[in-house]
């Protein structure tokens, strides 16, 4: 077998997976419900708006979807003992984990295809334009987010020999990166753990760019500056160079990357009993 050859076999067993379905049903809605709400009671509604509060309110919901969808891929049949009958049919480690992590990927690019699809066909009934060129940059910036999740999960999954320590790893990286960076505190801490306690005293912007690198849900809302040019000139004249958008994108690949890339390297070397 190959790698699509995985990743066909792996879709028929995550399609009858009805918490998968569910999360990304929850996406749906809530493109429904930030067009709806965005143009009512609204004289001059905007499209712009309402793409806008779909990214940020939808990036926490994709970040569940991404992780659901992918967190047992692997870690769920090495407990099962099945992941030795698709290692023995012959397929490679390397190929099952790459073969798992395009079925996770087109199952979450396929919600956000769908979200958008609806987010679009409602523009063009509820509201006087629709910015085709945001919306489709929007679409790609958060497929880019939301695959950075599902590698994360994959690599975690690839790590762990069971489902609650995949289980576990997952929520953990969720509750660090995204709960505590929705309320602040993991700024607050990368301040004290290097201002405070190792006296470095680094800048806000150092700080910002620290959280970025550890949190891709930063690096996401602050890369959806590319699509402010309207905005004046002095809200990003004083921003460096390592906090603007690009790099933010580039940040972004890299998470994509290398969980990736880590998980294989460590499955590899695991001894599956």
């Amino acid at each position: 077998m190959s790698t699509l050859a995985v990743a066909k076999k792996d879709f028929l067993d995550v399609r009858r997976a009805k918490i998968v379905w569910f999360v990304s049903s929850l996406y749906l809605l809530l493109a429904v419900a930030m067009f709806y709400f965005g143009q009512n009671n609204a004289e001059e509604p905007e499209f712009r708006n309402a793409l806008q509060s779909l990214t940020g309110t939808g990036a926490l919901v994709l970040t569940l979807v991404a992780l659901v969808t992918a967190y047992l891929a692997i870690a769920g049949e090495r407990e099962s003992g099945s992941i030795k009958y698709m290692l023995s049919i012959p397929n490679s480690r390397r190929e099952v984990v790459l073969g798992k992590f395009l079925t996770r990927s087109g199952v979450v690019v396929a919600s956000i295809l769908l979200g958008f699809g609806i987010g679009t066909i409602l523009g063009y009934l509820w509201y006087p334009s629709v910015d085709l060129e945001l919306l489709l940059g929007t679409l790609a910036l958060t497929i880019l987010f939301t695959l950075t999740y599902v590698s994360i999960a994959i690599g975690i999954s690839a790590a762990t020999a069971s489902r609650s320590r995949a289980m576990g790893g997952t929520i953990a990286f969720f509750f660090v990166t995204t709960v505590l960076v929705l309320f602040g505190l993991v700024n607050t801490a990368l301040g004290w753990i290097f201002n405070d306690v190792l006296g470095r005293d680094l800048s806000g912007e150092v700080l910002t760019f620290i959280e970025a690198l550890v949190s891709p849900m930063i690096a996401f809302s602050r890369a959806f500056n590319i699509f402010l040019a309207d905005l004046p000139e002095e809200a990003f004249q004083d921003q460096p160079w390592y906090l603007e958008g690009e790099m933010m994108i580039v940040i972004l690949l890299a998470w994509l990357v290398v969980p990736l890339a880590l998980g294989i390297w460590k499955f590899e070397r695991a001894d599956l009993g």
